[in-house]
């Protein structure tokens, strides 16, 4: 299965990975001058169609940068997507030059009461297919203090569509391998927001003591989705730590 995509830019190639909130439109402010930018949607998202049988989201994201003939390349990975972006950096170390986590999710790790909270509003009212409300604790839940009215529009946009492609789609689950954080090898940035949930900070802290040389943050100002919320204030970071 091919995901949808786009690519611009010209350079180094950067793939862009989105949270679950989101699709690859989320990345429309961020700024990599110096970089082919590669901003595929994960299955089930943006214009990607929901799968009909089992798949890895890492194998997909490997898969595709096969198909653009690219070998090496940095990840910029949000949320669900840095899930995703850690898994690709530790299974094929060799081909991540760096790993910028936005934020990130990580597979079995401990969930903190606040994030729980969440989780049991946002199944509730899926369940009742209340997407309008869904969609709206959505926007108030992960965007931080300095998100413009834009912003919030284009996330609910993006989440509503998310939910729509995936209430009633067949119940097919993804693949999960095996890997360890300690494989990793690329220059790794791990970032969180103060105005986020406890658990992403404590991912973050995970990783910096898991991952050789990682560059521990945290931002002030940042709820769960920093691109969006002030792109001004995150593209400097993220464009240094990449040119470093």
């Amino acid at each position: 299965m091919t995901l949808a995509y786009d690519v611009t830019g010209d350079g180094p190639a950067l793939v862009l990975l989105h949270s679950s909130v989101c699709d690859r439109r989320m990345w429309q402010p961020f700024e990599a001058p110096g970089f082919t930018q590669v901003r595929p949607d994960f299955r089930g998202f943006g214009e990607s169609p929901m799968p009909t049988s089992e798949w890895n989201n890492a194998e997909d994201v490997v898969a595709l940068v096969d198909s653009l003939g690219i070998d090496r390349f940095s990840l910029v990975a949000a949320s669900m997507g840095g899930r995703v972006g850690l898994e690709i950096a530790a299974r094929w170390p060799s081909r991540v030059s760096s790993l910028v986590l936005l934020c990130s999710a990580l597979r079995g790790f401990p969930s903190t009461p606040d994030a729980d909270e969440f989780d049991e509003q946002e199944e509730a009212l899926l369940e009742k297919r209340d997407l309008d409300a869904a969609v709206e604790l959505n926007v108030r839940t992960w965007l931080g203090p300095l998100a413009t009215d834009e912003t919030k529009a284009l996330v609910a946009t993006m989440q509503r569509n998310a939910f729509e492609v995936q209430i009633d789609a067949p119940e097919v689950g993804p693949r999960h391998e095996a890997f360890d954080l300690s494989a990793i090898t690329a220059r790794t940035l791990a970032v969180s927001g103060d105005h986020d949930f406890e658990v992403f900070a404590n991912i973050a802290d995970h990783v910096a003591e898991q991952v050789p040389g990682t560059q521990r943050v945290s931002l002030d100002w940042a709820g769960h989705l920093p691109s969006l919320e002030s792109p001004e204030r995150l593209n400097p970071l993220v464009q240094d730590f990449l040119r470093a």
